[in-house]
């Protein structure tokens, strides 16, 4: 193990070197000592190292609060600082830079442990750990600027704790950049509020305003102050990847699976396109069996909203569909996620999804935490899964631009650029970004048990419940009552139409594959064989049988849903799809008894 002391560099000693001594080395400046180290000066360093090793091994301490593991932090942290030394361009800022790799290597270790796996990158979006010496919240702006208003000089000025005020001094200059973004007016008026705890009618008969005026001054402000502060945590994290020589680009070079024949199920084609990037290589069918989305089927009440099929947990079934083929996963998303349907985005007017759109909503409080999953799962070669990227879709990001702060993505057959900061800023507000974390070999066998027990769950409605609309074979219920009722959504009814009975269709090649990759000479496999054979024909007669509808109901336009002469007839094939869907379900029963 490497070893880097007081004064020693892998065994070293630092006592003399052509004459000059510790005591000489202890009177230069840190900008001369990084001059020095970067010219290949190893004593130079060893300096730098002994003078600042105790502080950055305190704040490492602070948090990890852990001895031992705040030592082995500041180990790796000090061996990737000196490799990295010629990386540092403002040689004045050797202490800064210094904290920000003992930081960076702290959270990559707290990743590890499942309770903090989802931490966020960058120090301010942690959540107030009692490790923090500021004890601030640093996702929740109203507990700064509390915490700020509380005589911040007089704490910072006469804290003995040198960790303590460096992190003071970086809260000072981050409220003063967030601040930069008001104007004068409305930054009096919010330092007044903030900082002087005046009340808004106090500062009414102090501007000469309303009170009404002042409440809205100070509404508007601090979604300014909100906005900006999202930006400041992203300029941070950029210019942490710039001190650690991280900054670059890459672009993964697209497979053949890109140009492949897809499927109207996002999520399954994005998983496909991610998973061709790996030594797994399944088909498409396979891909969308085995994850569970050839089977799904979510009906929205009433009116049949396009959101249904992706109206679940997309941590909970997406998670729980990787684990199926073997693969763990690792998730940013925020908290907003699938409250319900929102609006049909291909009904919007088309100016709502532009750029110049996306720039007025709220920028995500995850957006950090997102940028670095991106980061280190393309850094791996492989793309990670996002939700809304162009429209509410999903599709993969596989290339990245630092410089630029461009992503490069593809979802729904566009392929096209994305700023850092419109992610999580599409029509509905929400970010979700998954990358493929470790694999598990996994027989087919194995592979295929744990698919039917999850096909079998949806299909029964054993999933987290949702009062907007129906799973599994009860969906097909609500599809009925909602034609009777005469107030489909013809855009919304034609798009589910698509997706389950293209769903059915791969659902019968997913069965066809399984019952050919099913290999053995027994009773039980002659059984597995001959059960997915007839569930595959099941299933190939839902689709064929669902193709009439999707021809009645072409998407976008949707036909006209609501006439009595189309409402009968997608009632009866609906209730012929549905007999066919309950036969196919009693045979996957009896292949999840055989195979148990």
């Amino acid at each position: 193990m490497f070893f880097i002391g007081d004064g020693v560099i892998w065994g070293k000693s630092a006592e003399v070197r052509n004459g000059e001594t510790e005591h000489d080395l202890d009177m230069l400046e840190d900008s001369i000592l990084v001059q020095r180290a970067q010219a290949g000066d190893r004593e130079a360093f060893g300096e730098l190292i002994r003078r600042h090793r105790r502080q950055v091994y305190g704040y490492a301490q602070i948090l990890t609060q852990e001895s031992f593991l705040a030592e082995d932090i500041v180990q790796d942290a000090l061996i990737r600082a000196f490799l990295h030394l010629g990386t540092l361009v403002d040689v004045a800022r050797f202490l800064p830079w210094l904290h920000r790799i003992v930081r960076n290597q702290a959270y990559s270790r707290l990743r590890r442990d499942p309770i903090l796996k989802e931490s966020p990158f960058s120090s301010l979006q942690r959540s107030g750990e009692e490790g923090d010496p500021t004890g601030v919240v640093w996702s929740n702006l109203d507990d700064i600027l509390h915490r700020v208003s509380r005589s911040f000089a007089e704490h910072a000025n006469t804290s003995a704790n040198p960790e303590v005020h460096l992190m003071r001094r970086q809260l000072h200059e981050m409220i003063t950049s967030l601040l930069s973004c008001l104007s004068k007016r409305e930054r009096q008026i919010f330092e007044s509020h903030f900082f002087e705890h005046l009340s808004p009618q106090e500062i009414a008969k102090l501007f000469s305003l309303s009170p009404a005026n002042v409440y809205q001054i100070l509404s508007r402000s601090r979604k300014k102050v909100a906005k900006e502060r999202i930006r400041i945590v992203v300029d941070q994290y950029i210019t942490e990847r710039k001190d650690l020589g991280a900054l670059k680009t890459n672009l993964l070079p697209k497979t053949a699976t890109f140009h492949a024949p897809g499927t109207w199920t996002s999520v399954g084609w994005a998983f496909y396109r991610m998973l061709s990037f790996t030594d797994q290589q399944l088909s498409l069918p396979m891909v969308m069996g085995l994850t569970g989305q050839a089977f799904r089927m979510t009906i929205c009440h009433n009116d049949v909203h396009i959101a249904g099929p992706t109206m679940y947990s997309f941590r909970d079934i997406l998670a729980r569909g990787l684990q199926n083929i073997g693969w763990s996963s690792r998730i940013v998303e925020t908290p907003n996620m699938q409250d319900g349907p929102g609006e049909n985005a291909s009904l919007l007017d088309p100016a709502l999804l532009t750029a110049a759109a996306k720039e007025k909503r709220p920028i995500q409080e995850k957006l950090p935490a997102a940028l670095d999953l991106i980061h280190r799962s393309i850094d791996r070669g492989i793309p990670v899964l996002s939700w809304d990227l162009f429209i509410p879709e999903f599709g993969v990001i596989y290339g990245y631009d630092d410089e630029q702060r461009i992503l490069t993505a593809m979802a729904c057959m566009q392929d096209d650029k994305l700023p850092y900061d419109h992610l999580g800023r599409g029509t509905l507000e929400e970010l979700f970004i998954l990358a493929l974390e470790e694999r598990t070999e996994k027989d087919l066998r194995s592979m295929f048990r744990d698919a039917l027990m999850m096909i079998l769950d949806h299909y029964h409605g054993i999933e987290s419940p949702t009062d907007r609309g129906e799973r599994g074979l009860r969906a097909y219920d609500v599809w009925i009552d909602a034609f009777h009722g005469g107030k489909i959504e013809p855009n919304g009814n034609a798009y589910n139409m698509e997706v389950v009975q293209d769903a059915r269709r791969l659902a019968a090649e997913f069965l066809r594959e399984i019952c050919a990759k099913w290999q053995g000479d027994g009773e039980s496999y002659k059984r597995m064989r001959a059960l997915s054979a007839e569930a595959a024909q099941v299933y190939q007669q839902m689709s064929e049988e669902l193709q009439e509808l999707v021809v009645l109901f072409p998407f976008p336009a949707g036909g006209d849903p609501n006439s009595v002469v189309n409402l009968e007839r997608a009632v009866k094939v609906l209730q012929s799809v549905k007999a066919l869907e309950e036969q196919a379900v009693s045979l996957l029963e009896q292949m999840n008894a055989a195979i148990a």
